[in-house]
């Protein structure tokens, strides 16, 4: 949110910490809801990631916008425990991929209702169309950044 006591003529700077904060908020939800569900936040995100499709561990890293080695690290503690397991991948002999197993569906399944009921406090307060436009605006920006990153890559 803009500080009203300071003035701002940069509505990407505004947004880039209200997302931030957001980001905070959503953290500290995601620890509410997998408390006690032997899933961490970080566990949680990465499994639900590679819940439909198997996904490199560099794939799952991108699409999230993480540390590849951070989401090593998740994957490899989700497969010691039995939550995913590393298929081969017929693209790429050494990057194997990341694929949930039948526990792993489970223990997102056994968070479901939490986060159903989360959802639906969240909803009651944020009507569809403003979560429709904020989601539309995040993705458009999300492109432009990539094609910046894309061009600084280029550049270099």
């Amino acid at each position: 949110m803009a500080n009203d006591n300071r003035p701002s003529d940069d509505a990407l700077n505004d947004f880039v910490l209200s997302v931030f904060r957001l980001n905070g908020f959503f953290l500290h939800a995601a620890d509410s809801l997998t408390a006690g569900s032997g899933l961490t936040t970080a566990r949680w995100q990465v499994l639900g990631a590679v819940l439909h499709e198997p996904l490199t561990v560099s794939s799952v890293a991108r699409n999230m916008g993480l540390a590849r080695q951070s989401v090593q690290r998740v994957a490899d503690a989700l497969a010691a425990e039995g939550l995913c397991e590393f298929l081969p991948n017929p693209a790429h002999r050494r990057a194997k991929l990341l694929a949930s197993t039948d526990r792993g569906l489970k223990s997102i399944q056994h968070l479901r209702p939490r986060v159903m009921a989360w959802s639906k406090r969240v909803r009651k307060l944020v009507d569809d169309r403003a979560l429709t436009a904020a989601t539309v605006a995040v993705q458009n920006l999300l492109s432009a950044l990539l094609a910046v990153e894309g061009q600084l890559l280029r550049d270099a």
